[in-house]
């Protein structure tokens, strides 16, 4: 199981993860808010702005500090050999 960080020491599972997308958006700023409302949003911003919305299979939502950039250029990284 390959794991991409997302911020802050947070971490996602890369096979779970659906979409990365920008937070400017009114539809995005709902399903935010819907996930919110259901119990199915974690914020991993550790207070800072939301500049990544990370929709996972399952329904989940995750909110990271990092740019989207950033966090999809982690998807092509290679893992550290041991």
């Amino acid at each position: 199981m390959k794991l991409i960080n997302i911020g802050f020491g947070n971490m996602v599972s890369a096979e779970k993860v659906l979409a990365i997308v920008s937070p400017d958006s009114a539809p995005i700023k709902r399903f935010i808010q819907e996930a919110r409302e259901s119990g199915q949003l974690i914020d991993a911003t550790f207070g800072r702005r939301t500049k990544t919305v990370i929709i996972m299979d399952g329904g989940s939502v995750v909110l990271s500090g990092i740019l989207p950039e950033t966090v999809a250029g982690r998807f092509n990284e290679e893992e550290p050999h041991e």
